[in-house]
């Protein structure tokens, strides 16, 4: 376990800054102190500054080649964490942008620091520099020519402090947004008519009259509907006189009249 020094301004001694790996009892002390330092940031950044889930940052305890950090002060015969750190030799996790390509092209063997965390309490009281002196000396240790971090662009007081010890933009890639005019989905609000008044709603509805017009049209048209239906005269055949009606025809199954035929005049020389 490494010690650094820091002055308690509450008693005026000597505090102690140890740092040593994490334990898996302090998972949950941990994970409440992430989300305490990084409240304010994640709610100004498009990309979490710290693991986005619990569960993601317990999936990392159990990965291999990742150093977990735990930097504390005794107070009070209790150990209180003021800074955290966590750094892989490789890119790891299946959610990392990292492109393994561009360090091998410009010769970089890198530490990728993770996360890098203080107590907002003791934020300039010398435990950030702390934390970054111990992670230079595992790169020195592990061979790493870099350390390579990232910091979102409107966290001025981080980029201040990583400026100031020599860290450099290292890629030109940032986040760029176009706002699309659409219409919206749903209507706008609408106006409430007023309630009906209580005398109203009591009251019974009364039928509506129909009209005189209405009446007389629906009385016709019942008597013409009970009214037997009437048959056109027949139509005397073509070529016939004025006035002359054509007989009807004969029934099925009746005898056919023969016409009236004039005997024929016998001779007188005929014998009888």
């Amino acid at each position: 376990m490494s010690k650094a020094a820091s002055s308690s301004p509450e008693t005026g001694q000597e505090s102690l800054i140890h740092v040593r790996r994490i334990h898996r009892r302090d998972l949950n002390r941990v994970w409440e102190f992430l989300k305490k330092v990084f409240r304010d940031v994640n709610r100004e950044t498009v990309e979490y500054q710290r693991p986005r889930s619990k569960k993601r940052f317990l999936e990392v305890y159990e990965e291999e080649g990742v150093e977990q950090l735990l930097f504390e002060v005794r107070q009070d015969q209790v150990q209180e964490i003021v800074g955290y750190a966590e750094c892989a030799f490789e890119i790891t996790g299946t959610d990392n942008w990292m492109n393994e390509r561009y360090f091998t092209k410009h010769d970089m063997r890198p530490l990728f620091v993770e996360e890098l965390a203080v107590h907002p309490e003791y934020q300039g009281r010398g435990v950030g520099a702390f934390i970054l002196e111990q992670l230079e000396h595992l790169a020195r240790l592990r061979g790493c020519t870099h350390l390579v971090l990232e910091v979102a662009e409107n966290n001025i007081g981080a980029l201040r402090f990583y400026r100031k010890r020599s860290f450099s933009r290292l890629d030109a890639a940032i986040f760029m947004a176009k706002k699309v005019a659409v219409d919206s989905e749903l209507l706008p609000p609408r106006a409430l008519k007023k309630p009906r008044p209580p005398e109203e709603l009591a009251a019974p509805a009364k039928p509506k009259r129909s009209s005189r017009r209405a009446t007389r049209a629906r009385g016709a048209e019942k008597r013409s509907s009970s009214a037997p239906p009437s048959q056109p005269p027949e139509s005397s055949p073509p070529g016939a006189p004025a006035g002359e009606t054509r007989e009807p025809p004969a029934k099925a199954g009746a005898p056919e009249a023969k016409p009236n035929r004039p005997e024929p005049a016998r001779s007188r020389g005929a014998s009888s």
